[in-house]
C-alpha cells in the first residue's frame, strides 16, 4: 500500500499507549488570551485535530474554551481530536504529578487526555511558583527527585486510565535512553526542537527504532530570521514546486517520519500550514544536505524555555 503524499489526514499510531496522533499539530504557546481562543478555533476550522498545550503556557483554560466552542459549532466529537498537555518543572515530585494533571484537565474542560508529557527533564523547586529564582536570579532546581521518580508517577496516571499515553519534551538522547530502558510504560512521544538547522537525526532514529513518535516543535525555526524560512535551498525548492517556504519545511518534517507542531495565529496562516504534503524526492534529499546548524531554544540545557515571557515580578 502506497502512503498518501497528502499529510493533512496523516495519523501516526502510538507504539506505546492508545490512539493515533495526527501528524500536523497546533501548538498553543500564545501569550495573549484572546488570540489563544481565536487562533485555536481557526486551527480547528482549518482542519487541525491535534492540539498541544502546557501548564507552563498559562492558557489551558482559553484553549479548552476554544475547543468546546469549536467542537460544538463544527459537530466534531471529542474522540476526533488529540489533546496533549505537559507537567511543568515545579511539579516533578511524585506526589505533585496527579494533582497537576487533574488541574490541567479541569482547566481544559476535558474528561481525559490523549497524551501527557514531562515538559522538560529538569526539576525545579516544588511549589506554585513556576519560575523559582534565588536572590541572584538563578533558577532553583530540586535535587531531591529524579526523572525516573517523576516517570513512575506518570505511569500511574496511565494505570488509572486518566491519560492514554505519556512522553517527554525537551530531552536529549543521553537522558532519554536510560529512562526508556528502565521505564515500565515506555514513552509514546518525544517532543523536541527540530528543523533542517537542527535535524536531531540520531534522536529521530532512536525513536523510530523504539516505536516512539518524534514530534518536532519549531519546525520553521521559531520564525526567527535569518533562519530556515529564508534558507536559499528552501526558498528555491518552494519556488520550483509552487509551495511556500513554510509548506516546504513542514513537508520535510513529516516526510522524515515524524509529526510536528506549528502555531499559526491567523486563519490564513492556519490554512497555509495545514496544506502540507510530501516533497519530491530530490527536494527532500537537498534539504537533508543543508549544513547550517543552529538551535533556537536552549531549554534542553536549563529547563527554562527561551520563548515564554517571564511574568512581571
Amino acid at each position: 500500500m502506497v502512503e498518501s503524499s497528502d499529510f493533512r489526514s496523516k495519523k501516526i499510531v502510538l507504539g506505546h499507549g492508545g490512539g493515533r496522533m495526527p501528524a500536523l499539530g497546533f501548538g498553543t504557546l500564545i501569550p495573549d488570551p484572546a488570540t489563544t481562543i481565536s487562533a485555536t478555533k481557526d486551527a480547528l476550522d482549518a482542519g487541525y485535530r491535534h492540539f498541544d498545550c502546557a501548564e507552563r503556557y498559562r492558557n489551558e483554560r482559553e484553549v479548552g474554551e476554544a475547543l468546546r466552542l469549536g467542537l460544538a459549532a463544527g459537530g466534531i466529537a471529542r474522540e476526533d481530536i488529540f489533546v496533549t498537555t505537559k507537567l511543568w518543572n515545579s511539579n516533578h515530585r511524585p506526589e505533585r504529578v496527579g494533582p497537576a494533571f487533574d488541574t490541567s484537565l479541569e482547566r481544559l474542560g476535558l474528561d481525559y487526555l490523549d497524551l501527557y508529557l514531562i515538559h522538560t527533564p529538569f526539576a525545579f523547586q516544588p511549589g506554585d511558583e513556576q519560575d523559582p529564582r534565588d536572590e541572584n536570579g538563578d533558577v532553583i532546581y530540586d535535587k531531591g527527585v529524579t526523572l525516573q521518580d517523576t516517570w513512575g508517577a506518570m505511569e500511574d496516571l496511565v494505570d488509572q486510565g486518566r491519560c492514554r499515553a505519556i512522553g517527554l519534551s525537551d530531552i536529549g538522547l543521553d537522558e532519554l535512553r536510560p529512562l526508556y530502558e528502565s521505564a515500565r510504560i515506555k514513552p509514546a512521544v518525544v517532543q523536541v526542537e527540530a528543523h533542517p538547522y537542527l535535524p536531531e537525526t540520531e534522536l529521530l532514529e532512536f525513536c523510530k527504532a523504539n516505536e516512539i513518535v518524534f514530534l518536532a516543535f519549531a519546525p520553521l525555526g521559531h520564525g526567527i530570521r535569518p533562519g530556515p524560512l529564508e534558507d536559499p535551498v528552501v526558498t528555491r525548492i518552494a519556488a520550483r514546486i509552487g509551495k511556500t517556504p513554510a509548506q516546504v519545511l513542514l513537508g520535510w518534517a513529516i516526510q522524515r517520519g515524524g509529526a510536528l507542531l506549528t502555531t499559526p495565529k491567523t486563519a490564513t496562516r492556519a490554512r497555509e500550514n495545514f496544506d502540507t504534503s510530501a516533497l519530491p524526492a530530490d527536494a527532500f534529499d537537498e534539504i537533508n544536505r543543508i549544513e547550517t546548524r543552529q538551535r533556537f531554544n536552549e531549554v534542553v540545557k536549563t529547563g527554562s524555555p527561551g520563548f515564554i515571557p517571564r511574568p512581571a515580578q
